[in-house]
């Protein structure tokens, strides 16, 4: 490692597991001052960064109460990583008006809340990058059952492109990552659940995803973190407003 971000300030949700997990201990190697966040506080035990906080990015008044609290420790972020996400499964017909809500809630909404809260801070420094995590199954290319999910992803790069497009004169960039099948905790779940419904193995499912990936293979978590990095890092300062496709082939 190169400390590419020796000095900078970064917050990642959903840094607990999965590729949240492999965001931050990529940017803590990188020599980051890292605030991980996670619903899940236990999962964050282990994890060298130099703040961990239980963070519940659908409630404003966590968001605030953490925003206060980073300010206080590490004045404005350099880096926003919003990474917190569900994957509903099935068709427009397996989708309640509660899936629907909760889906644009946690995938979208909560990356409005944050970047709302956490931006004119960076604003008033006049310089951030904030990285949104979005999927290659979304305005780039649609997967059967994931009607909702899509949707949502589809949405975060929309989010994205618009806030790159205000802020550009004022020293923030503002992309997103569009990962393809990733090896994760997530997807495990997935997997089980999938077997569960429709009676196949999990071997089966899982070789369903394997078969989806032009490359032969589920991509991995540190994979994607690196492409974070060099979207956060000064080495990127030319790119804002894009989706960046991490995906084996997928969206080909």
């Amino acid at each position: 490692m190169s400390n590419r971000l020796q000095g900078k300030v970064a917050l990642v949700t959903a840094a607990g597991q999965g590729i949240g997990r492999a965001i931050a201990e990529t940017f803590i190697a990188e020599g980051a001052s890292v605030i991980a966040t996670d619903l899940a506080e236990d999962k964050l035990g282990d994890l060298k960064a130099k703040s961990r906080k239980k963070l519940d990015v659908r409630a404003q008044e966590n968001i605030d109460a953490l925003a206060k609290d980073v300010g206080k420790e590490f004045g404005a972020l350099d880096i926003l990583v919003n990474c917190a996400g569900y994957v509903h499964q099935g068709t427009i017909f397996d989708c309640t008006d509660k899936d629907w809500d909760f889906s644009f809630d946690l995938n979208v909404k909560s990356m409005h809340r944050m970047i709302k809260t956490f931006l004119p801070p960076m604003l008033e420094k006049k310089k951030g990058s904030i990285v949104n995590i979005s999927s290659a199954v979304s305005s780039i290319r649609g997967v059967p059952a994931r009607y909702a999910y899509g949707t949502t992803k589809a949405a975060v790069i929309g989010l994205t492109k618009a806030v790159a497009a205000d802020f550009i004169m004022q020293g923030i960039r503002c992309n997103a990552i569009c990962p393809g099948t990733i090896e994760s905790p997530s997807l495990e779940e997935r997997i089980a659940a999938l077997s569960k419904q429709t009676g196949k193995s999990a071997d089966d499912v899982r070789h369903g995803f394997i078969e989806r990936q032009p490359m032969g293979r589920l991509g991995t978590a540190s994979e994607v973190a690196l492409l974070a990095l060099f979207l956060a890092s000064d080495e990127a300062s030319y790119i804002t407003g894009q989706p960046h496709l991490v995906d084996g082939g997928m969206a080909l």
